[in-house]
């Protein structure tokens, strides 16, 4: 038995399952024995109570965020949402990326929070930690229908996502930024298709999210091309070219976020690089702990996001160059609060069904 051997396991980002750090007991699995493609992902329909949340981060660029699905099939290895699934009992390791929960009242929700009397109108995020456009948004369409209802009330929204699948509402994507109400930002941290599909396994592989960037644009739809994360040691070399890519593309704004490995998130990461990019983890690992004090993360506002020291300098003028020598804006897209309208409750919709009779 070596339960600390790393599985490479097909189709799945994460190399191991580790106990909830919330745990009394670990089960501890042989990996000589169990199967590792016995794997398939589990959806779970539950019924939230509440659905917009908020942060008081000056590092992100909204305050108020939507999540409609807690877990993520796209399977990052790096993913910083990873530890949020130990609030179920279930792993950060592979049941994050395997046992998925829906919110499938997310639409409803929405839309009585936007008609309370204590809402501010103000950009939301969607999502702020998931991603909204995973494989299992091609089924429930839970993230279009939380789209139609902010279109309907001229609320503004950033859309993050690294999935294709994003181009499937660009109707309702380029009716709201005509108006100045949404912009989507395309997470690409490598355009290595190899690296793509080992670190971020069930992710849309680079070249697809090129060609979203390129659809979205041509429909008039902000565009920021999001370097995030960039792997000190593996993937920092690559933002000229990202960028350059993402600019022939028509992405008009770009950002970079520096990894993160809060929590949980960082043995996992560690064990991914012993698995797929050994030669390179000793160095990596090195490169993070001189961006985060000696230490693998740092959860300081200011410093979370692009670390500190020589390396986060050279990060940040390389990105910065690239932007001016590519044409892009490194600032965010301002997007418009004053449009904003009540939605229609259920309630008037049946009144509205109901005197159409009379028409």
């Amino acid at each position: 038995m070596n339960p600390e051997r790393p599985l490479r396991r097909r189709g799945r980002g994460a190399v191991a399952n580790p106990g909830s750090r919330f745990d009394q007991l670990r089960y501890l699995p042989d990996p000589d024995v169990e199967d590792a493609e016995a794997l398939p992902t589990e959806v779970h329909l539950e019924v939230a109570r509440s659905l917009i949340s908020y942060n008081d981060s000056p590092d992100v660029g909204f305050d108020a965020g939507i999540n409609v699905y807690r877990g993520c099939e796209h399977g990052c290895a790096y993913c910083f949402a990873r530890p949020t699934h130990e609030y179920l009992g279930l792993s950060a390791g592979l049941d994050f990326e395997t046992k998925l929960f829906a919110k499938r009242n997310a639409p409803e929700l929405l839309r009585a929070e936007l008609r309370a009397a204590g809402w501010k109108p103000q950009p939301i995020g969607l999502s702020g930690a998931t991603d909204p456009y995973q494989p299992l948004e091609r089924r429930l369409r839970l993230t279009r229908a939380c789209l139609e209802v902010l279109a309907e009330a001229r609320n503004p929204v950033v859309v993050i996502t690294k999935n294709e699948l994003v181009t499937r509402d660009a109707d309702l994507l380029a009716e709201m930024a005509g108006d100045g109400l949404a912009a989507v930002c395309v997470s690409l941290p490598t355009v290595d298709a190899e690296l793509s599909g080992s670190l971020e396994p069930r992710t849309s592989r680079p070249a697809r999210r090129l060609r979203a960037v390129e659809r979205l644009s041509a429909r008039g739809i902000p565009v920021v091309a999001l370097v995030a994360p960039v792997i000190p040691g593996l993937t920092d070399h690559e933002i000229p070219r990202i960028l350059e890519q993402a600019a022939d593309a028509g992405a008009t704004h770009a950002g970079y976020v520096v990894l993160r490995l809060p929590l949980t998130v960082a043995p996992l990461f560690e064990a991914w690089l012993q698995a797929h990019r050994p030669l390179a983890a000793a160095k990596v690992l090195q490169r993070i702990r001189q961006m985060r004090g000696g230490r693998l993360y740092d959860a300081q506002f200011g410093k979370r996001m692009r670390g500190q020291g020589p390396f986060a300098e050279l990060i940040g003028q390389l990105f910065a160059g690239s932007c001016r020598r590519f044409g892009i804006d490194a600032t965010r897209p301002t997007l418009r609060s004053d449009r904003f309208r009540r939605p229609a409750g259920a309630a008037d919709n049946d009144d509205d069904q109901q005197l159409s009779l009379f028409d």
